[in-house]
């Protein structure tokens, strides 16, 4: 009796929520507000700050690949880390586009129409969580290290327009740089539709799958 209950006990015991992956995912959440005044501070036309927007935003991509490389090769994934990460991803690259958006650096329309479909996957994602898997494919990765680059590029104090002199100077390949950087916003704006649609999809046929199955 007491081995079994034992092996019930032990079948049943959760991970801890105090981790390595977690913390870094708590870290990402925590820079959101510095991350955003270092952007918006003097309109965005601060060259020191914005360089420092941009670190913030790198390292915050890099320890999001870190903690979820780290919570599934350490089997440390947890029922806080299954919600606390996509919202820490999310609030990060929200707060990118926002922010950009608010110094003239993106357009607003691109920002409102990517956060609806982020936010919709994402809440979808964790409302369907305990009956439905949804791995993320490869399409949504590709999009997701484009949308990075796109973002961490247009943080960076390019030269553009008449009212952006840039920290780099007047100089035409650096402002040519920025532009590339707008162009590869454009192809992730692509994939970030792209992926939704297939996430969706997706979704919709796990959950006829699921009451086919329960019928």
């Amino acid at each position: 009796m007491n081995d079994e209950t034992t092996a019930a006990e032990g079948s049943v015991q959760k991970t801890s929520n105090w981790n390595v992956p977690n913390a870094l995912t708590t870290l990402r959440i925590i820079a959101v507000p510095f991350f955003a005044w270092t952007l918006l501070a003097d309109g965005g036309d601060n060259p020191t700050l914005r360089w420092v927007s941009f670190v913030i935003f790198a390292l915050a991509m890099i320890t999001d690949k870190i903690d979820g490389d780290l919570a599934r090769k350490h089997n440390l994934v947890t029922d806080f880390g299954k919600i606390a990460d996509p919202i820490a991803d999310k609030a990060v690259t929200g707060m990118a586009f926002i922010g950009l958006s608010i110094v003239g650096d993106v357009w607003w329309w691109v920002t409102i129409i990517v956060l609806l479909r982020e936010w919709s996957v994402t809440l979808l994602r964790l409302s369907v969580l305990k009956r439905i898997v949804i791995a993320a494919d490869q399409l949504g990765k590709i999009k997701t290290t484009v949308q990075a680059v796109a973002l961490g590029g247009l943080l960076l104090p390019l030269p553009h327009g008449s009212a952006h002199g840039g920290a780099f100077g007047d100089f035409l390949p650096w402002e040519i740089l920025f532009y590339a950087f707008q162009a590869c916003l454009a192809v992730a704006v692509a994939l970030t539709m792209w992926s939704g649609g297939q996430f969706f999809a997706s979704v919709w046929k796990q959950r006829d799958a699921l009451r086919t199955s329960g019928s």
